[in-house]
């Protein structure tokens, strides 16, 4: 069994608040149960942390070197500006796969550009709540491979 880590970054404990024309008015506790769901499914044991500070979401990933086979990350707003969670991902070494719910290429321009893409195996955006079911399948099929 696949043992995963799901970050969830600033603001997303608010889905289903905050932006509902961005991200519909499904709470994230519901999505949250759904991909619990998925990963159990898929066979893997999935610890999912959210936070508002970025040197939480940071000791995080520092902790999941050795104890886990992945990550998957929405990092909120932090994918636009955080090289600290960018350094903090490169240095486990742990295959990661970034995800959004919204298609980041399409909004803001500050929010196009991601600095933890480069350091991520993939992104997958734009989905809605699917983006991190299609996330699980594609680092599963990274590790797999």
């Amino acid at each position: 069994m696949r043992k995963i880590l799901f970050l969830l970054g600033p603001n997303l404990n608010m889905v289903g608040i905050r932006d509902v024309g961005t991200y519909g008015t499904e709470t994230a506790e519901s999505i949250n149960n759904d991909v619990r769901q998925w990963a159990k499914e898929l066979d893997i044991e999935l610890e999912i942390y959210q936070s508002n500070h970025e040197g939480d979401i940071i000791d995080k990933i520092h902790s999941a070197y050795g104890n886990k086979d992945g990550i998957m990350i929405n990092a909120g707003a932090l994918t636009h500006y955080s090289y600290a969670l960018m350094d903090a991902i490169s240095s486990v070494h742990i295959p990661t796969v970034e995800t959004h719910m919204s298609n980041i290429g399409a909004r803001e321009e500050f929010r196009r550009k991601s600095v933890i893409s480069p350091v991520c195996i993939g992104a997958i955006a734009g989905f809605g709540k699917n983006s991190y079911y299609l996330g699980l399948k594609a680092l599963l099929m990274h590790l797999d491979k």
